[in-house]
C-alpha cells in the first residue's frame, strides 16, 4: 500500500500513534508487579482564576471596599476560619475540608511576575525564572531524572487530547490520552485490524510506512492492555456529567485499576473574568468542586486516597480592585488547593493575603511556587527537586 494511501485510509494517523511510547512499556508489566506507590495529579485552572473570589478573605474589610459590586457577601461564604472562607460555588468541597483531607496555600508566586497567561503558564509549567525561557517542562524532567533508575518504566498522563509544556522532558515525555474506550475501539476496526494482522513488525523495514506499520501494530496490543486493566476498576461513585468531572473520572480509574503511573494532569479552562465575573466564575468553579469531591471520595472509597495528592494551580491571579466591567483584570500572586488523605497541615496554610501592602495594586508572592513543586518532588515522587528545578528550592511542610 502507498504511504498517501495509508494515510488516507486510516482516521487514527492525527493521534493514535502517539499512543505506544506510554503504552508499550506498561504492556509489559504484571498487575502482581503493582504496589502502593504515591500519586501526583496537577489540576490546571486555566484563564487566571481569582482567588481572592475563591478562598475569600471575607474578615479584611479593604476586600469589600476594593470590590463593592463583585464581593462575596458573607451570609453566603463558607467560613473556615475567621478570616477566609469559600466560595459558595465551592461548597461540595466543605465536607472534604472538614475531613482533613484539603489544604489551600495563600500568597502563592514569583519574582517579576508576568500577566500574560501564555508566558505566565510557560513559567508555571516549566519551573523558570520569569526571564528565563525553558523548552522542558517540571513534570518532564522529573521523568528525564527518575527514569534512569526507575525499576519498571512509567511516565505521566495528560488526560486530554494535547500534550501540555509541563510534561515535555528533554529524553521522556508523557501522554495525551483523552479517553481508552475510544482508542480501544478505533483499533479495533477492520481496516485498522486488517492492516495489523497482515504484517510482521520484526521484518517491517525502518522506513516512514514501516515506522507506521510497527506502531499501529504496537497501538493495537497497547490499546487492549490499557482497556482491559482499567476495567478491573469499576465506578462506583456518582461523577458530575461535565467533561472535566469526566478527566477525574479517568484518572480514578486508571489509579484504582492499577496503571503505574505516578502523575497525572487535567485542566479546566473559563477563568480569564474581566466582565461579569461573579456568574462566570461561579459557574466554573462549582463544575470544579463538584467533579473534585467525586474524584476525593472515590479515592477514599478504593483506599487509594492515602497514596494520591491532588495540586490545583492557575497561572496568576487577578488585581485586588475590580475593574469597571464587574470583573477583575491580570493580577499575580494567587492561592494553590491542595488535597489528599495524607496531609501534613491541613486546612488554612499560611496567613491570608495582605490587601493593605500592595505591589501597584497587586497581591505581593509570599511563597515561590516552585518550592511548592520542590515538595512534591522531594517529599512526594521522591527525586531531589535540584535535578528538577535547577536550583534547590526549600520545602515546605504541608506533606
Amino acid at each position: 500500500m502507498k504511504r498517501r494511501d495509508f494515510l488516507r485510509n486510516t482516521t487514527l494517523a492525527s493521534g493514535a500513534f502517539l499512543i505506544p511510547s506510554f503504552l508499550k512499556p506498561l504492556e509489559a508489566m504484571a498487575m502482581g508487579d503493582i504496589s502502593g506507590y504515591k500519586n501526583l495529579v496537577v489540576i490546571q485552572l486555566s484563564g487566571g482564576n481569582d482567588g481572592l473570589n475563591t478562598i475569600v478573605p471575607f474578615g479584611n474589610d479593604i476586600y469589600y471596599q476594593k470590590r463593592k459590586t463583585i464581593a462575596i457577601q458573607q451570609p453566603d461564604i463558607i467560613k473556615l476560619n475567621d478570616m477566609q472562607g469559600l466560595n459558595p460555588n465551592l461548597a461540595a468541597l466543605k465536607e472534604i475540608y472538614d475531613q482533613g483531607w484539603m489544604s489551600v496555600i495563600n500568597s502563592v508566586g514569583y519574582p517579576n511576575p508576568d500577566r500574560s497567561h501564555f508566558r505566565s503558564m510557560d513559567i508555571w509549567q516549566t519551573g523558570s525564572d520569569a526571564n528565563q525561557f525553558l523548552t522542558t517542562g517540571w513534570i518532564g524532567r522529573y521523568l528525564d531524572s527518575n527514569c534512569a533508575t526507575c525499576n519498571n518504566p512509567y511516565t505521566a498522563i495528560e488526560v486530554d487530547d494535547t500534550l501540555s509544556l509541563a510534561l515535555k522532558g528533554a529524553k521522556m515525555k508523557g501522554i495525551a490520552v483523552e479517553d481508552p474506550g475510544k482508542l480501544y475501539q478505533a483499533t479495533r476496526q477492520p481496516f485498522f485490524k486488517q492492516l495489523v494482522h497482515g504484517h510482521d513488525a520484526a521484518n517491517l523495514n525502518e522506513d516512514n510506512l514501516g515506522y507506521l506499520y510497527k506502531t499501529m501494530i504496537e497501538t493495537y496490543s497497547s490499546a487492549d492492555y490499557i482497556q482491559q486493566t482499567s476495567k478491573t476498576y469499576i465506578t462506583t461513585a456518582t461523577y458530575p456529567q461535565t467533561p472535566f468531572a469526566n478527566q477525574l473520572k479517568s484518572v480514578a480509574k486508571f489509579i484504582n485499576s492499577g496503571l503505574q503511573t505516578r502523575v497525572y494532569y487535567v485542566s479546566l479552562s473559563g477563568f480569564d473574568t474581566h466582565t461579569g465575573q461573579q456568574n462566570q466564575q461561579g459557574r466554573q468553579l462549582k463544575i470544579y468542586a463538584d467533579a473534585v469531591e467525586a474524584f476525593v471520595k472515590d479515592l477514599k472509597q478504593a483506599n487509594k486516597l492515602d497514596d494520591t495528592l491532588v495540586m490545583t494551580f492557575s497561572e496568576f491571579g487577578r488585581r485586588v480592585e475590580q475593574n469597571a466591567s464587574n470583573g477583575t483584570d491580570h493580577g499575580t500572586a494567587n492561592n494553590i488547593m491542595l488535597f489528599g488523605g495524607k496531609l501534613k497541615k491541613a486546612g488554612i496554610y499560611n496567613d491570608a493575603p495582605n490587601l493593605a501592602q500592595l505591589d501597584n495594586g497587586d497581591l505581593k508572592y509570599e511563597i515561590d511556587f516552585r518550592s511548592v513543586y520542590a515538595t512534591l518532588l522531594d517529599k512526594w515522587l521522591n527525586v531531589n527537586n535540584s535535578q528538577v528545578l535547577n536550583k534547590n528550592f526549600a520545602g515546605l511542610d504541608f506533606v
